[in-house]
């Protein structure tokens, strides 16, 4: 057995206690952004949950030119896409589009569930380009992978093998067997078995694309391992991978240069998007 106290690894919100306000600055920002820069909204499936806002860039409706997309985390069990609008703010300043689907929550839904939403999501974005880039946060982060990982191929044959050329996973969570033990587990019912299954640690690497993984400085050992670890794993069966950091962020402030067009962050997603 591990000697990890998982609780306190995992536990985000107790490990930093100004989350409310860190999250009420996000529905703050998102709503002011979505002011000035209305988004359009398609659906992916039949439930109301099953939506992307697309923040336009300047080639918009080009298939053939790159769109970023933004999956939100919380755990698989809280939140939703309009929650982080302004992420769309840095690349969009660059001329990219940026799309921000929605998922159904853990317990009315499994996290393999929500992985094929997530499916869903890329197949109908590939209506609109046939280059994805795929950032995600925390268990954003984790679905970032799973499209990355996706045969896409297999899933649909009309749709092109590279779909998901990379992705960007800020604080993300590749495998996720260390949280069963935790109160995290409450809402998500994982057992052994069903963690290891949605773990893209453990998936047939990528055939192809990059994997960037970053996680804030001031994250959680845990955080750490598990970033490095798919980026030595992925990159021993070679996938282009490549570890970060960003600096003095906590959780809750790694994504904010997102929104920053001048941000590190944003400059290297613009050329993962080759622009």
């Amino acid at each position: 057995m591990s000697d990890v106290d998982y609780e306190v690894e995992y536990n985000n919100r107790a490990r930093v206690p100004e989350n409310p306000a860190l999250m009420a600055g996000w529905a703050s920002d998102a709503a002011a952004y979505r002011e000035t820069h209305a988004p359009r909204r398609i659906a992916y499936g039949p439930g109301p949950r099953h939506v992307i806002d697309v923040f336009a860039g300047q080639d918009d409706g080009n298939v053939e030119a790159p769109l970023a997309v933004f999956i939100h985390g919380g755990y698989w069990q809280a939140l939703d896409g309009s929650w982080f609008s302004h992420m769309a703010r840095g690349l969009n300043a660059h001329g990219i589009s940026v799309a921000v689907p929605t998922y159904d929550l853990c317990p009315q839904v499994s996290v393999a569930d929500i992985i094929m939403q997530m499916r869903e999501a890329m197949r109908e974005l590939a209506k609109l380009s046939d280059r994805l880039v795929v950032s995600g946060h925390s268990a954003g982060g984790h679905l970032a992978a799973c499209m990355l990982a996706t045969d896409w191929k297999a899933y649909d044959a009309s749709l092109p093998p590279n779909l998901v050329s990379c992705a960007y996973a800020i604080s993300g969570l590749f495998e996720l067997e260390p949280l069963v033990p935790t109160s995290i587990n409450k809402a998500l019912r994982l057992d052994q078995a069903t963690a290891r299954a949605t773990s893209p640690l453990f998936w047939q690497p990528p055939m192809s694309g990059s994997l960037d993984a970053v996680v804030g400085e001031a994250e959680s050992a845990e955080y750490h391992r598990q970033s490095r670890s798919i980026v030595e794993v992925w990159g021993d069966a070679g996938v282009i991978t490549q570890y970060g950091t960003v600096p003095a962020a906590n959780h809750f402030t790694a994504i904010a240069p997102l929104a920053d067009p001048a941000s590190s962050m944003t400059l290297r997603l613009k050329e993962l998007a080759g622009r």
